[in-house]
């Protein structure tokens, strides 16, 4: 945290007294400039002397600018913001002398994107899973419901991840009595409403599955059989044609 801090100041210690000056629309606090996802970001970078010219870099890399729109002052523009502007670093430092440089860092907040109702047929003693969206910033609580009350994972062989990324249901052998209902995957934000994603699951009569690793051999076996006897009659009837010629 300390470590953190120390940036943060170094960050804005030097845009005030590198020569540059980056303004933000939203405006900049603390070296962030706070905005949220399909929002512009309008960046304003202003030297001393008038005459520098300036580029721009993104975490980093070099960003394309007109070339009317370097000198003394230049103007960027990040839109729409997405989620992967998130942490974005946006640097301006002068051509010359990439020692003199502002930068400021996207703070960029945003909802999971799960929504909607989903049908899920799934065959008794088969495996089943229910996937749920929960990329957020801030991050968000899962909890996942059966009939509206919350599911407890130490009964029904439940099983639960969460990367951050899906947040998972998993259940390895369905049983329709068990199983069969709807559930719904809910997310809680401290700053956006809570979102909902609900499931339908029909358990299905297991059907019968035939191992085609063991049909196919028996197959070209019988079809062997059949081209060998086959030959064998008509050798033999041509035989028999020739005792009665």
């Amino acid at each position: 945290m300390m470590m953190m801090s120390v940036s943060l100041l170094v960050l804005y210690f030097t845009t005030q007294i590198s020569g540059l000056e980056v303004k933000s629309v939203p405006e900049v606090s603390g070296g962030f400039v706070h905005t949220e996802l399909e929002k512009t970001v309008s960046l304003t970078c202003l030297s001393e002397p008038q005459e520098a010219e300036l580029v721009w870099l993104r975490n980093g890399q070099l960003i394309s600018v007109a070339a009317g729109n370097t000198w003394g002052s230049s103007r960027l523009c990040v839109t729409p913001v997405t989620k992967y502007d998130h942490a974005a670093i946006f640097t301006c430092q002068m051509k010359n002398n990439a020692s003199v440089n502002a930068s400021v860092q996207l703070e960029v907040t945003y909802a999971p994107l799960h929504s909607g109702k989903e049908e899920v047929s799934v065959e008794e003693t088969r495996e089943l899973e229910l996937s749920c969206d929960v990329v957020a910033n801030p991050p968000v609580l899962v909890s996942w419901q059966r009939h509206g009350d919350p599911i407890d994972l130490s009964e029904g062989s439940f099983l639960l991840t969460n990367d951050g990324v899906m947040s998972r249901l998993k259940v390895a052998r369905v049983n329709r009595a068990v199983h069969q209902g709807p559930y719904s995957c809910v997310t809680s934000s401290p700053i956006y409403p809570n979102r909902t994603k609900s499931f339908e699951v029909t358990v299905t009569d297991k059907t019968l599955q035939f191992q085609t690793d063991l049909i196919f051999p028996m197959i070209a076996g019988l079809v062997v059989i059949g081209c060998t006897t086959l030959l064998a009659i008509v050798s033999r009837w041509k035989w028999i044609t020739q005792c009665y010629k």
